[in-house]
């Protein structure tokens, strides 16, 4: 386990304490020395450090954990070559172990989005907020290490196609750091940009910050009026009832728009507003731009009856019935509601789009000195990770709670709990979810509209404090299954594991399924109100295969345990999600996935939770159906590869080269499915174990994850596909990195096989 050393209460302002976002082009570095980067990390909170002294590399040594997050060589034996399967899980574990942090979790990027930083980096410029040259000089470096090779722009993942979004929000941020225009590369990007129409054609997300910044006029963004928020409870599509990513962003936009806030132009600023278009500023009509976009961008068209309904409070409501009281009560209103999201999150905030929007509301409301000002630009740190391309933004402060709950369950599905050599790292472990778990409910709950979250757990944190039914319960899995094995302690109590699964029966949906952080609220209706593009099924929640299927597990493991607890309410809950689950499952025998790349991952967790009720592939037609899928998409060398394209396409689509992560998944899935044929089982174990690397570990392969997810068929949303596939399919994406998905699983997969099969020699 690597030792770390504690968070120094000076630590942020030896980080922060020269620079400034205003770089001079004569200063700029191509890169930092990585072996000045520290990793802290005070109870689950990363933040990275760099030592600028000689004397703070001396006090604060560079660890193996920092040294493997930045790509730099380590202080590691090889291992023997296993022949095993059980051998390969120890060596696995023996390299994972060494990444352990002293709170008893794991570090990870969480990166893949490049619409992240953009808001940040804007934010930080217009609230005159100092960054270190470290910081600018690493971000640089990620976003040119992204620039597309081939057109030289920026998309919304880092896999996908150059857009205005992802070109002209990635140019800004360059040039605010210090990038000038006539470098080779920023050429290339402002080509690409102009080749798509500028700036204008950028979706409004992009429109709003760009107006922010000073670079475009008010004119040409979409209004988000605060009036919304006065809205009575019982209004359909009053903003309570909408997707809470989607609330906890419109809230400080609506906020910030309704002030018209522009930062004063800089040389700077003037220089870009000539760089960003095709045509002279001046002569740009910036309000017949309010719904141009480009069609690379133009992901989830807006529809008919959202462009008259903007058309009629750009020219209706805001000159003629908006009243000044009523837009100062509205502000008002918001503010407090910005206000209560930070206290409730300890100024963590839900993510890193909302997190920077809610700094520049308490800038115009609080004001440049304030404590909430300070409390923000301290925690956006939170949300920047460090790695050998450079720095990124993550998005979300991380995934502590989640990466640990799934190590101790690869481990104690793998046989290996109770061997005395992982004790101490899965003692540390049980230790952080303790720590982690939510005791409370937000205070005023029912006002700032937040779900019951007493006894949860959160993605990342117990200060982000959001509950998430898949992380409460793979969290609540891991829990039960160390605590009733001997020589661990009980330090999560038995009401404490009752709590959680109070919170959890709150969660489901009248179909049965599960959404991700709160019950659905509204109709699917208010899609057509989706003002976003780049994003589709963004208004409220959906149910999930991924969360429903955790949450059945969860309590069928809770049952064994506490077999009287909430017993009707438990059993009514489970045969619910039950059925939702087999209505879910496709004809072929898929299921689609929303959160991970895409059949494979929601086949594996669905047939693990027809598992935990008796399903398998001898009694039950379904779990065969889902088998023969899987063995079907088996590729040559053994493995499993699926393309983020079926994500997009809601077709299987295969990857030009298995992969270790997808290829787990899947012997994961037909094993708790109790496949009974071994060949292909054994062949797929023989490529995991053959791309294993000396010291352990795998190398990283294509992206694993996905979010904001939804097809559009004909211009009508549909939650199934089935069948008509010659109709027009618009997708929208984002694909996001799980990087310790490659440790854990194959744990997981390599030491269920070997308890099933013997530990046989396979290679």
């Amino acid at each position: 386990m690597a030792k770390r050393k504690p968070a120094a209460a000076n630590i942020y302002t030896e980080k922060h304490k020269t620079g400034s976002i205003h770089v001079s082009a004569v200063e700029l570095e191509e890169s930092t020395d990585l072996r000045r980067w520290r990793l802290a990390d005070d109870r689950g909170r990363q933040t990275w450090h760099y030592m600028s002294t000689d004397e703070g590399v001396r006090s604060w040594p560079q660890s193996t954990v920092d040294k493997y997050h930045l790509g730099l060589e380590l202080d590691l034996p090889s291992l023997p070559r296993a022949h095993t399967p059980l051998a390969s899980t120890i060596n696995a574990l023996s390299f994972f172990s060494n990444l352990q942090l002293e709170p008893g979790n794991w570090a990870s990027e969480y990166g893949g989005p490049m619409f992240l930083l953009p808001g940040l980096v804007i934010a930080w410029y217009v609230t005159k907020t100092a960054v270190s040259k470290p910081i600018a000089t690493e971000i640089r470096r990620y976003l040119f290490a992204r620039q597309n090779p081939e057109d030289g722009g920026w998309g919304l993942h880092i896999e996908g196609t150059s857009t205005v979004f992802g070109t002209a929000m990635n140019y800004v941020v360059l040039r605010l750091l210090g990038a000038t225009e006539q470098d080779e590369r920023m050429l290339r990007a402002r080509g690409k940009l102009h080749q798509l129409g500028g700036a204008v054609n950028g979706p409004h997300w992009a429109k709003f910050w760009l107006s922010v910044l000073g670079v475009m006029e008010w004119d040409a963004v979409n209004p988000v009026p605060p009036e919304l928020w006065l809205l009575p409870d019982w209004v359909p599509f009053a903003p309570w009832r909408w997707w809470v990513h989607m609330r906890q962003v419109f809230l400080p936009m609506s906020f910030i728009a309704s002030r018209d806030f522009s930062f004063p132009l800089t040389p700077l600023t003037k220089q870009l507003r000539e760089e960003l278009y095709i045509q002279p500023y001046s002569t740009i009509h910036f309000a017949s731009h309010r719904n141009s976009i480009s069609p690379q961008d133009n992901y989830h068209p807006k529809c008919i009856l959202l462009r008259t309904i903007n058309w009629a409070l750009v020219n209706i409501w805001n000159p003629y019935l908006r009243t000044s009281s009523l837009a100062r009560r509205a502000e008002q209103w918001t503010f407090d509601l910005i206000h209560r999201e930070d206290e409730n999150t300890h100024y963590s905030n839900l993510g890193p789009v909302n997190a920077p929007m809610n700094l520049l509301a308490c800038y115009i409301h609080d004001g440049e000195g304030s404590r909430s000002v300070e409390r923000h630009r301290e925690r956006m740190f939170d949300f920047l990770w460090m790695k050998n391309e450079g720095m990124l933004m993550n998005g979300t402060n991380g995934l502590q709670t989640w990466d640990t709950a799934f190590l101790i369950q690869a481990v104690v599905e793998a046989g290996l709990a109770e061997d005395a050599q992982w004790r101490p790292m899965l003692t540390k472990a049980l230790e952080f979810l303790d720590d982690q778990q939510i005791r409370e409910d937000c205070e005023q709950q029912k006002i700032c509209y937040r779900q019951q979250r007493k006894g949860a757990w959160a993605f990342s944190t117990r200060e982000q404090g959001y509950t998430v039914s898949d992380c409460t319960s793979e969290a609540l899995k891991s829990v039960i299954m160390l605590q009733r094995l001997p020589r661990f302690p009980t330090l999560v109590s038995d009401d404490r594991l009752q709590d959680a699964i109070d919170t959890l029966l709150t969660m489901q949906n009248a179909s049965g399924g599960f959404a991700s952080y709160e019950p659905t609220r509204g109709s699917q209706f208010m899609e057509y109100l989706n003002a976003a593009e780049v994003f589709g099924r963004i208004m409220v929640e959906y149910d999930y295969p991924e969360c429903t299927t955790a949450v059945v597990t969860a309590l069928s493991l809770f049952s064994k345990q506490f077999p009287e607890y909430r017993k009707q309410e438990i059993a009514k809950c489970k045969a619910g999600a039950l059925e939702y689950i087999r209505k879910a499952q496709r004809v072929d025998g898929s299921w689609y996935g929303s959160w991970g790349i895409c059949f494979t991952y929601a086949g594996m967790f669905a047939l693990e939770s027809l598992a935990s009720v008796g399903e398998h592939y001898d009694n039950s037609v379904r779990v065969r159906k889902a088998c023969e899928f899987f063995i079907s998409k088996q590729m040559d060398d053994g493995g499993w590869g699926e393309s983020y394209r079926s994500c997009e396409t809601g077709i299987y689509t295969q990857h030009a080269n298995s992969q270790v992560v997808q290829t787990c998944w899947a012997l994961i899935g037909l094993m708790k499915a109790e496949y009974p044929d071994q060949e292909p089982l054994e062949k797929a174990v023989s490529l995991v174990m053959a791309r294993q690397r000396p010291q352990g570990g795998w190398e990283q392969e294509a992206i694993e994850g996905v979010f904001n997810k939804s097809w559009w068929v004909s211009g009508v949303y549909c939650s199934e596909i089935g069948g008509r596939g010659m109709m027009k399919l618009i997708s929208t994406d984002s694909m996001i990195s799980y990087p310790n998905y490659k440790f854990y699983f194959p744990i997981k997969a390599l030491g269920m096989f070997a308890r099933r099969f013997g530990n046989i020699k396979v290679l």
